[in-house]
């Protein structure tokens, strides 16, 4: 992802994607670049509008969530723990049934 990224910031930096480039801006951030996938990342984007492909996802670029989501609030709260009471009782129940019919065989 890195790869991605290096060749996203020489893109906004209005510089020219290649294989010298891309290498300077990972090795710039601590990454020991792997000159096959620097190869085969610049011979991808080099058919590519990079433009027309932030244009085209649906929020303009991927982001990464930096959002958190929002926090249940109380009645979504209440709600799961009624269902969780529901589950609990029925297990209850159905144990009680399967203990049953164990004893009902032991008297015939």
């Amino acid at each position: 992802m890195e790869y991605v990224y290096a060749a996203m910031l020489l893109h906004k930096a209005g510089k020219e994607i290649n294989e010298e480039n891309l290498t300077r801006v990972l090795e710039a951030a601590g990454i020991t670049p792997d000159p096959v996938r620097v190869k085969s990342l610049v011979a991808a984007l080099s058919e590519i509008d990079i433009d027309e492909a932030i244009k085209a996802t649906p929020m303009g670029m991927p982001a990464v969530a930096t959002v958190a989501p929002p926090a249940a609030g109380p009645a979504e709260e209440e709600a799961k723990a009624a269902e969780e009471e529901e589950k609990k009782e029925e297990e209850e129940e159905k144990a009680e049934e399967e203990a049953m019919a164990g004893l009902a065989s032991l008297f015939g």
